[in-house]
């Protein structure tokens, strides 16, 4: 714990890049000849203006450090020195997927008790306990496991990379999608909850998740024009069911 040097992680480009796109964009359309072209100067002129009011967002100062003494952040809407005394758990957590895409990872920090940071607009994912969002991991050039590394080496025990147990506890499945399926986000909630019951280790949450998929799937998962495949979403569904009884019956056994 606390090993190994300081790491600043660096602002992405992206939002830098789409920005100077947007005010590029629409000098050229402005720079084009004006005749009846009344739509297309509104068009340019809302885009230099997104562009500008992006930029300015972009260049506005940005620091995360993480280090042996605590955190150091400075961007918008959050300035602080944190050390590590006043926290009590940071989370890598994967928001559930959006039309069965991923989300980028983000950072949350649960204060240590009496700990005053700022206002908690986020929950720890398993436990529910009120919690700040540090970072968006889209917002920097390191990837995860970067920035997960990092958090290993000097949070020590506070930190837990949420994403990386509920995968090893049961790998995401590979769900082709369909003009015509299981509604993705009635499944990833379903997905979600048998791996947070599986990385918790509670036999009683195992158990629940474990019901409930069983419920819907004898009320029939909705469909949808869009939709995960059917055949690949119950095999995925059957192997989580069994991985949540195997799981209670291997805590049975080590009670006894």
């Amino acid at each position: 714990m606390n090993g190994g040097p300081s790491v600043e992680l660096r602002r992405s480009r992206g939002a830098r890049v789409l920005a100077l796109v947007c005010v590029l964009g629409g000098v050229v359309l402005l720079a084009l000849p004006r005749d009846g072209a009344l739509l297309r100067t509104i068009v340019a002129i809302g885009a230099i203006a997104l562009g500008g009011v992006a930029l300015v967002s972009a260049l506005r100062p940005f620091r995360f450090g993480i280090g042996a003494d605590g955190l150091t952040i400075r961007r918008p809407g959050l300035r602080l020195s944190l050390p590590w005394a006043e926290v009590d758990a940071l989370v890598l957590d994967e928001p559930p997927r959006r039309d069965g895409r991923p989300e980028p990872p983000r950072l949350l920090l649960v204060p240590a008790p009496g700990v005053t940071v700022g206002p908690a607009t986020a929950r720890h994912p398993l436990d529910g306990r009120p919690a700040i969002e540090l970072l968006v991991l889209d917002q920097v050039r390191e990837q995860p496991e970067q920035v997960s590394a990092a958090l290993v080496r000097h949070a020590g025990d506070r930190f837990v990379d949420l994403q990386a147990l509920r995968r090893a506890a049961f790998a995401d499945p590979e769900l082709p999608t369909g003009l015509r399926g299981y509604r993705m986000d009635q499944v990833d909630r379903l997905i979600r909850r048998g791996q947070d019951a599986l990385v918790s280790a509670d036999a009683s949450a195992c158990r629940a998740a474990r019901t409930e998929i069983e419920r819907v799937r004898a009320a029939g998962l909705p469909i949808a024009q869009r939709g995960y495949g059917t055949y690949p979403t119950d095999a995925a569904l059957d192997a989580l069911a069994a991985a949540l009884a195997d799981h209670q019956s291997t805590d049975r056994e080590t009670a006894t």
